[in-house]
């Protein structure tokens, strides 16, 4: 038996690194938003952890319209749940200690000196260094200098050198932990900078490439020294770095759209190169889902287009996972369109949009196959901030 959450604060949880941890209120509005999520990508007979209040309903109409083999658990039934796998949408030590305490057994749960390993693994210097590794192996095709800081001093350095740059804190949630540094080391920048140095002992800095694609390559890590590869996805960002959705689409057209900007020999062998990286990193210590996020980029000179081959690595779950594993198990062949995240500081403008979609885009359904229309993830109550939701 497993037993899947969803925990969206767990960059967060890993930067702050105690047990004790607090999620913000932005992060804790959207578990309890999205907290029915998994159920679109877990495994038949699993339970997902999450309030029954609305959710049961709504997991029932889906159950009727999709071939979901899936059950809801909640807080109070965790006792229930001692000895089941757990999966969460990612590790960190305050989640051990949430499952702990509701009544999941201890030999169920990584080890703290496990999660101690994880949370460096899940550091941005990782992405450095494979990004290094990857430009040495293909620097004909690909970009993504980086530069990492532990002083006040290497930070005021670095900006002078590279104007235009985006400093990262090694640990943070999508959009978050990053400057876009564009006028230089001013105050302002120098007193994040201080503040990450105290709280997290150094950050990174890269330029800010032209970029025209985001797309990333999935694995999945077996812990016994096997990453396999689980696919493509392709999404998209805001102004700030955050993701806002995904496309769906079959692996096929993902790579045709990719050969746009290069060959697919380039493309695979880039791919293998990172694959083997992954699995020398990850393979035998992580089980659970991998995903790097890469850009294709303008040359700075010249006619092309170059990869930045590892721009982050998500050790948890993603969405790009959840997208590529929604529309392989149920969107029909031939169909495509979006998964998006959306939201909405007002409950109103949220209940309102969704009615819309819901009148403007008619679902139709064949043989639990979604053929086209609009389908809510997860349920839109009197009280969500945040949607999750595909338009075929």
């Amino acid at each position: 038996m497993k037993l899947y959450l969803f925990n969206p604060d767990t960059d967060l949880a890993l930067a702050n690194n105690e047990a004790n941890y607090m999620a913000p209120a932005s992060a804790r509005c959207m578990a309890q938003d999205l907290a029915l999520l998994p159920v679109w990508y877990a495994t038949v007979g699993s339970a997902v952890l999450a309030p029954s209040a609305y959710n049961a309903d709504f997991l029932k109409r889906m159950c009727g319209i999709f071939p979901l083999q899936v059950h809801l658990a909640t807080e109070p039934e965790l006792p229930d749940y001692a000895q089941a796998e757990v999966v969460p949408w990612g590790w960190n030590p305050s989640i051990r200690r949430y499952l702990l305490k509701g009544g999941i057994s201890e030999g169920s749960l990584p080890a703290p000196r496990l999660i101690a390993e994880y949370r460096v693994l899940s550091s941005r210097l990782q992405a450095v260094a494979v990004a290094r590794r990857m430009a040495d192996r293909h620097s004909e095709d690909t970009c993504g200098g980086h530069c990492i800081m532990k002083s006040i001093t290497d930070c005021e350095r670095t900006v002078n050198e590279m104007p235009a740059c985006l400093l990262k804190t090694p640990w943070s949630g999508s959009g978050k932990g990053l400057n876009w540094c564009l006028h230089g080391f001013t105050k302002p920048v120098s007193n994040w900078c201080e503040r990450v140095l105290r709280e997290q002992g150094c950050l990174t800095a890269e330029p800010i490439y032209n970029k025209v694609e985001d797309f990333a390559l999935e694995f999945y890590s077996n812990g016994q020294g096997e990453v396999l590869f689980a696919g493509y996805s392709m999404f998209s960002t805001n102004e700030h770095g955050a993701y806002t959705g995904n496309l769906l689409a079959s692996d096929g057209q993902i790579e045709e759209r990719l050969g746009n900007y290069l060959p697919l020999e380039k493309l695979v062998g880039i791919r293998e190169s990172l694959h083997a990286e992954l699995a020398s990193i990850y393979g035998n210590t992580y089980t659970g889902y991998l995903g790097v996020d890469m850009m294709i980029c303008r040359r700075e000179e010249g006619d092309g287009y170059l990869v930045h081959p590892c721009v982050e690595i998500n050790m948890r779950m993603n969405m790009g996972v959840v997208a590529r594993l929604f529309y392989d198990r149920f969107v029909a062949s031939g169909s495509s369109g979006y998964f998006n995240v959306e939201y909405f500081p007002d409950n109103e403008a949220l209940r309102a949009r969704h009615e819309q979609d819901v009148r403007d885009n008619p679902l139709i359904v064949d043989n639990g196959k979604l053929v086209s229309g609009y389908l809510p993830l997860v349920p839109v109550t009197g009280k969500s901030r945040y949607r999750a939701y595909v338009r075929i």
